[in-house]
């Protein structure tokens, strides 16, 4: 069998590396000058940052972590998650539900009496079945831990208003958090959400993108770049993919490009279908890396929920991950900030991404002074998160039942699939693509 993959990001790599094992002829196509999409880093003075944004390794999926692990070899340390949110000038604990003993009085009271107040609700069952996102979260936490973070971190996130969000991708995500849990919260008493993170691994040299360039290793030869493909034509005999210049032909051809990308390319999509795919939202990522002389606080990532900090609503501290992405006696953070064409992020220049990133940092007092930046740089990804608004089934169902039916086009991978998957959610429905072979 021969395949031809569009897209050598994460995704395309590990369905190259899988299919080749197992004996078939695999083509990888990717148009930019190196792979790895999303999970590319820059090293740049010294520094090495992820320039789409913060990644680390972890896994519920034993078979998926277990594969991470083994491909990255020695090249991987571990570290102990130490997570906060930045909420009015303290570092409470995350997830935000296991740390309200850290937060002012008058909040924590007003977080665990709403929290009881629902869960008495519930029990008599007079929660009406969320209609939203936003109805999904009150649902759930109650009013004190929504309105207090749930829900100005959520909008900042997805630059959206959660109303608008559909609550049918928080299921099997976000578990509803056990009663014992919060009141120990509450009172003091140590208690810990998301275990899978608690652990996680990061590489020691080349970013996360040495994640990706070692699962390439043994099918690097059968990966083209600076391909950046036109048309994708379904044949008599399989498939054929062309630049302009170059044409790869193949028995069977998989997308893992974004579907905005990809239905450019084919001939003779509907009306409906074009329509359906230019509904679906997605959110764009800068990515302001800064290093500074110094030392970062000792925090693996943080949430940062209100706008008074700046745009970022992520803050990462990738040389506590590994010591060897920052010069000796500095320190590096990475700000992540989402946005959509046409607002106002977008029409702001890097240098005044940067000049914000940097105030609200020594605002914050991560980093000392202006005076002690002494790298930044800004990455732009067009396609870095789904949003799931309220038409995304209807519209996605459409789109995917065109394609993947009538088309024929194997879809694998985040925006092919267009799913808010995580690493690990990419190299399971790889997994899962290659079993069903």
């Amino acid at each position: 069998m021969k395949w031809a993959i569009l897209g050598g990001g994460l995704t395309g790599v590990t369905l190259a590396r899988l299919l080749a094992e197992r004996g078939d002829d695999v083509t990888v196509l990717e148009k930019e000058t190196k792979i790895g999409g999303l999970c590319q880093s820059e090293t740049r003075n010294g520094f090495t940052f992820d320039s789409g944004g913060s990644h680390i390794i972890f896994s519920k999926d034993t078979e998926v972590l277990g594969f991470m692990q083994d491909v990255l070899e020695d090249n991987r340390d571990t570290r102990n998650r130490n997570t906060k949110i930045y909420y009015k000038h303290q570092y409470i604990k995350y997830p935000f539900e296991n740390g309200l003993a850290d937060l002012p009085k008058e909040d924590l009271y007003f977080c665990i009496s709403e929290y009881i107040k629902n869960l008495i609700a519930n029990e008599k069952g007079e929660i009406p079945v969320p209609e939203n996102f936003r109805d999904w979260i009150y649902a759930n936490f109650g009013k004190g831990i929504a309105e207090c973070y749930l829900v100005p971190y959520n909008e900042k996130i997805w630059n959206y208003p959660t109303e608008k969000m559909s609550k049918h991708w928080m299921d099997g995500r976000v578990p509803r958090p056990p009663v014992d849990d919060i009141i120990k919260s509450a009172i003091g008493i140590e208690t810990e959400g998301y275990t899978h993170q608690a652990v996680f691994s990061y590489p020691i040299d080349g970013g996360i993108e040495s994640l990706v360039t070692a699962i390439a290793a043994p099918i690097k030869n059968n990966i083209i770049t600076n391909f950046e493909a036109t048309t994708v034509k379904k044949t008599a005999n399989g498939w054929e993919i062309s630049n302009g210049k170059q044409t790869i032909t193949a028995d069977r051809f998989i997308s893992t490009v974004p579907l905005q990308i990809l239905l450019p390319m084919l001939e003779g999509v509907p009306d409906n279908v074009r329509t359906a795919c230019d509904a679906l939202r997605y959110n764009s990522i800068a990515c302001i890396s800064v290093g500074f002389k110094g030392t970062a606080p000792d925090i693996s990532w943080m949430y940062v929920p209100e706008d008074e900090w700046g745009m970022f609503n992520r803050l990462s501290f990738p040389s506590n991950f590994s010591h060897h992405v920052a010069p000796e006696g500095c320190a590096a953070v990475l700000a992540e900030i989402t946005y959509n064409e046409g607002d106002d992020i977008s029409k702001m220049t890097d240098a005044e991404l940067v000049s914000h990133t940097v105030d609200g940092l020594v605002r914050m007092g991560i980093v000392p002074n202006k005076a002690d930046v002494v790298h930044a740089a800004v990455d732009h990804f067009k396609f870095a998160y789904v949003v799931y608004d309220l038409d995304y089934l209807q519209n996605i169902k459409i789109v995917r039942n065109y394609l993947e039916g009538t088309a024929g086009v194997d879809l694998v991978g985040r925006f092919s699939q267009f799913e808010y998957l995580n690493m690990d959610g990419c190299i399971r429905s790889v997994l899962d693509f290659v079993k069903r072979q």
